[in-house]
């Protein structure tokens, strides 16, 4: 294939997957935005309260004296 003719291919399919816009899922794209999904697990078992009485950047109370 001459030069001009690899050319003019290369430029219809550029032009083709420039202006190609596909189907959007919009379910498939509200499922993935909303991060739940109906086969992920439940981990809200495993997360604990956080009493802040462990924090190690809370000052203890020779610091907040000083």
């Amino acid at each position: 294939m001459g030069r001009g003719r690899q050319k003019a291919k290369h430029t219809k399919v550029a032009r083709e997957l420039k202006y190609f816009s596909p189907d959007t899922n919009y379910s498939a794209l509200e499922r993935e935005l909303t991060g739940a999904q109906a086969g992920d697990p439940d981990y809200s078992k495993w997360i604990e309260d956080d009493d802040d009485s462990d924090d190690a950047f809370e000052p203890t109370d020779e610091q907040k004296r000083a």
